[in-house]
């Protein structure tokens, strides 16, 4: 994987591809319809982020709790962030929408 056309460690790079699979699928489970938005920014030698946000569903408001489900997934994720020195965070925004993040080392 790369990043900005630099190399990016493979376990960071399946990391975030799994960080990437678990956002969606979360959004498209508990906020049927709703945009998502990803971003992914930083610099070798520093970290890399990864942000998914989706906004708040257009459709039921039952869907605006927080997620109800097992939370393995997101266990399994901040497990996995752990193991390449980074963290995961995640939550409701502001505008009733629910962000998943994760911060990176990506060595230089």
């Amino acid at each position: 994987m790369t990043a900005g056309g630099r190399a990016v460690p493979e376990t960071v790079g399946r990391t975030i591809y799994r960080l990437v699979q678990e956002g969606l699928t979360n959004a498209r489970k508990h906020a049927p319809g709703a945009p998502v938005h990803i971003r992914i920014s930083g610099e070798p030698g520093d970290h890399l982020t990864v942000e998914i946000v989706n906004e708040r569903p257009a459709t039921n408001a039952a869907v605006l709790l927080p997620p109800i489900g097992s939370g393995e997934g997101l266990r399994g994720l901040a497990e996995r962030a752990a193991l390449v020195d980074g963290g995961l965070e995640h939550g409701p925004t502001g505008s009733g929408g629910w962000r998943l993040g994760m911060r990176l080392r990506w060595p230089a």
